[in-house]
C-alpha cells in the first residue's frame, strides 16, 4: 500500500511512501547490470530494508551481444515488511537496449516505471533483439500502459566522462553507474555505500575510480535538476529482529557455514573441488579463509575432488566437494566408496538445469532422484535442503552434524536460485550454534586388546580412528566388510547383513531429526501445500495470501529428505488434498505417493525460472473449489 507522505517545496515532485518495491536491471551481460544490482541491494540492506534478490544470466559466456539470448538480469524485491520472493512482477524496469526491454516488458506491472536507454534502440539493436524491420517499441504504442522515462545513458556518461584521459572502452563500461546514482536518487538512497566500494575494488586504478564515482554523482543530478521525474519513492526499514545483519547470498552463507561447521567440531576443513556453474563461488570464497585452518584444493577434475576430500575425512578432518548435476554423475563411484567405508563427508550439490550441459546458469531442482538413488549397489545416504540463501548457514551445520555423528556421507541440496540470490542475514551468536559431537576413537573397543573398526553404537554409527592411532591399525578399502573386523569378505550373509545394517544406520537419524510441522497454518485442515527447497518463498507467500483470503490452507517444507521427518505420513494424512510444487517434474511427488500411499498432487515447473507467488495461489485456489 502506499501513501504520499510529502511534497518537496519548490519543485512539483512527489514523495511516494511504499512498503515493499521490485525493481528489474536487465541489459546485456556487459552492460554490469549484476554489478548495479548488487550495490543497490546492498544499499538497502544497509538502510535495513528485507529483501529478496534473483540475478539471471545468459547460459553462454559470451552470448550474442544485443540479442535476446545475451540478456543479463538482476531482480531484487525490498521493502519494509517481510520478504519472502524476488516478487512476481516488476515496479520499475531499467532497459539498457532493445533485447532487455523484450524479454522483461510482460512482467512489469501496467502503470509501472520504465527507463530506458535509448542508445540500445538503434536499428541495428532492433535488429539483433529480433524485432519486425521498422518496429520501434519507443514509438509504436507498446510502451502507452507504463510511466516511460527515455534517457541517453550513453551519451550522457560519454559527456561527463570527456577528458578524463579513459579509452571509449572503460568510458562506456561507466554507464551502468549513471543508471545506479539515478536509481539512488529515485529511491532517496545514499550513495555513500556504492562511493567507499567503489574507492576499495579500485584502489589500485583511481583513474576508473574517479570516472565511477563521478558518473554515479552525474546519474543522481540527472534525477535532481531535469524536470522530466515528478515522482520519488521511498521505503521505510524493516521491522526486523534485533541483531547484526549482512546481506549474503547462497554461496556465500554455504562456505560462511562449513567454516562454521569446521570452528563447531574443532576438525580442519578441507574442500576439494572442480569450477562449475554455479558451485565454483564456494571455492572462491573459502579460499579466503587460510587463517581459519581452511585448506582448498582445485583438483584437476570431479572424481579427484571428490577423493581428496575422502582422504581428508579419513585422516580426521572435515571433508567437503562442492559441485552441481554433471559433477555429481561423475562423482558417483567415489560416493559409492564413501558410503561403504561409513566416513564423514558433505557432498554439496548446487542444482541446475539438466540433463548434461542443459541450462548451466538456470535454476532447477532435478537432482533429488539422482541424491537417493544416484548409487551402484544398495547405497542410500541422508539428503537434507536448504530453503533460501541465509538458510544455506543452518543446512550446511546440520549436514555437518549427521555426517560426523552418525559416520556417513551426507548429500546437501541446494540450487542456482539461492546460491547466486540474496537475503538479510543475522549473525548468530555462539549459544545458538547447536553443538556437533566429535569422537575419535582412541582406546580398542574389541576382545583382547583388537579393534573392530565396524563395530557399532546406539546410532549404529562405526568408531572413527585416526591412522596411526596406536594400536587401532585396521584395513579400509571399496570392498565388502566383514561385520565389525571390517576384513575383506565375499561371503553372501555377511554382504547382506552389511547392506542393511548401512541402510537401517541412514533410516535411524529419523529418531535424530526434528518432527514436520507446518510453517504456516494448521496440522489438519482442506490442504497442505508440501514443499523443499528454494520453492519455499513463493509458497510461503501464496499460501499465508491465501490464509489471509479465509482459506483452509497450510504449508509444510521438509528440510530432510532422507530420511523423512518420522511424523511426515501423519500428519500429511490429516488434510483432504496434498499439492507438492516443484522444479522438476514430479520427485518427491513419486516419493511421497510410494511411500506414504497418498494421492498427493503435483505442480511442475521446468523452465530455468522459479516459481511464482501467483502461479501457486492459482492452484492452491483450484483445488479448494
Amino acid at each position: 500500500m502506499e501513501s504520499v507522505i510529502e511534497n518537496h517545496v519548490g519543485r512539483d515532485t512527489t514523495l511516494i511512501e511504499s512498503d515493499s518495491i521490485v525493481i528489474r536491471f536487465s541489459g546485456d551481460s556487459g552492460d554490469g547490470m549484476q554489478l548495479t544490482g548488487t550495490q543497490f541491494t546492498d544499499t538497502a540492506a544497509f538502510l535495513g530494508n528485507d529483501l529478496s534478490t534473483f540475478p539471471e544470466f545468459p547460459a553462454e559466456i559470451r552470448a550474442p551481444i544485443g540479442t535476446t539470448a545475451g540478456v543479463s538480469g538482476f531482480q531484487v524485491h525490498f521493502g519494509s515488511k517481510e520478504i519472502f520472493t524476488p516478487g512476481d512482477e516488476y515496479d520499475v524496469l531499467v532497459a539498457m537496449n532493445s533485447a532487455a526491454l523484450k524479454v522483461d516488458l510482460a512482467r512489469l506491472k501496467k502503470g509501472g516505471v520504465v527507463i530506458l536507454n535509448t542508445a540500445g534502440f538503434d536499428k541495428k539493436n532492433l535488429n539483433l533483439a529480433g524485432y519486425p524491420e521498422g518496429a520501434n517499441p519507443l514509438e509504436d504504442g507498446t510502451l502507452d500502459n507504463y510511466i516511460v522515462h527515455k534517457i541517453d545513458v550513453t551519451k550522457f556518461t560519454k559527456e561527463c566522462l570527456a577528458g578524463s584521459g579513459l579509452g571509449m572502452k572503460e568510458i562506456e563500461r561507466s554507464k551502468n553507474m549513471f543508471v545506479l546514482g539515478l536509481l539512488f536518487w529515485m529511491f532517496d538512497e545514499p550513495m555513500d555505500y556504492t562511493i567507499s566500494f567503489i574507492n576499495e575494488k579500485f584502489a589500485k586504478k583511481q583513474d576508473i575510480a574517479d570516472a565511477n564515482i563521478k558518473t554515479l554523482k552525474a546519474g543522481w543530478n540527472f534525477g535532481d535538476h531535469t524536470e522530466i521525474f515528478t515522482t520519488r519513492y521511498k521505503v521505510a526499514p524493516a521491522q526486523l529482529p534485533k541483531g547484526t545483519y549482512r546481506n549474503i547470498s547462497g554461496n556465500h552463507a554455504t562456505a560462511i557455514g562449513l567454516v562454521a561447521a569446521s570452528e563447531l567440531t574443532g576438525l580442519p576443513l578441507f574442500l576439494g573441488s572442480y569450477p562449475i556453474t554455479p558451485a565454483s563461488d564456494v571455492l572462491h570464497e573459502l579460499s579466503k579463509y587460510k587463517t581459519s585452518n581452511v585448506k582448498t584444493f582445485q583438483a584437476e577434475d570431479e572424481i579427484a575432488a571428490i577423493c581428496a576430500a575422502i582422504g581428508a575425512s579419513y585422516a580426521g578432518g572435515l571433508g567437503v566437494t562442492t559441485t552441481s548435476g554433471p559433477g555429481m554423475s561423475l562423482k558417483t563411484e567415489a560416493i559409492g566408496l564413501a558410503t561403504i567405508l561409513e566416513i564423514p563427508l558433505l557432498i554439496i550439490n548446487i542444482q541446475r538445469g539438466g540433463p548434461s550441459t542443459g541450462l548451466p546458469t538456470k535454476t532447477e531442482q532435478s537432482d533429488l532422484m539422482q541424491a537417493m538413488y544416484g548409487r551402484h549397489g544398495e547405497g542410500p545416504l541422508p539428503i537434507v535442503a536448504a530453503s533460501s540463501p541465509a538458510d544455506c548457514f543452518n543446512t550446511i551445520l546440520e549436514a555437518a552434524r549427521i555426517a560426523v555423528e552418525h559416520m556417513t556421507p551426507v548429500i546437501c541440496l541446494t540450487d542456482g536460485y539461492i546460491a547466486n540470490g540474496s537475503e538479510p542475514w543475522r549473525f548468530p551468536t555462539k549459544d545458538q550454534l547447536a553443538p556437533i559431537n566429535v569422537t575419535f576413537t582412541t582406546e580398542p573397543n574389541g576382545p583382547d586388546g583388537t579393534f573392530l573398526p565396524y563395530k557399532r553404537n546406539e546410532k549404529l554409527s562405526r568408531p572413527w580412528a585416526k591412522p596411526g592411532t596406536k594400536g587401532l591399525m585396521h584395513r579400509i578399502g571399496g570392498l565388502e566388510k566383514q561385520n565389525e573386523t571390517g576384513n575383506v569378505s565375499y561371503d553372501a550373509k555377511n554382504h547382506e547383513t552389511m547392506t542393511r545394517l548401512r541402510a537401517e544406520k541412514i533410516q535411524k537419524i529419523a529418531d535424530y531429526i526434528p518432527l514436520a510441522k507446518p510453517d504456516s497454518g494448521k496440522e489438519t485442515g482442506k490442504l497442505v501445500v508440501l514443499g523443499w527447497g528454494s520453492t519455499s518463498g513463493a509458497i510461503k507467500t501464496a499460501v499465508r495470501e491465501a490464509i489471509a483470503d479465509g482459506h483452509e490452507v497450510a504449508h509444510v517444507h521438509l528440510h530432510h529428505l532422507n530420511p523423512f521427518p518420522n511424523n511426515l505420513g501423519e500428519l500429511l494424512n490429516g488434510y483432504d488434498k496434498v499439492l507438492i510444487p516443484e522444479m522438476n517434474c514430479g520427485q518427491l511427488l513419486q516419493l511421497i505417493r510410494a511411500k506414504y500411499l497418498i494421492p498427493a498432487i503435483g505442480l511442475s515447473k521446468v523452465q530455468g525460472l522459479p516459481f511464482t507467488t501467483v502461479e501457486l495461489k492459482n492452484k492452491i485456489l483450484e483445488l479448494l473449489k
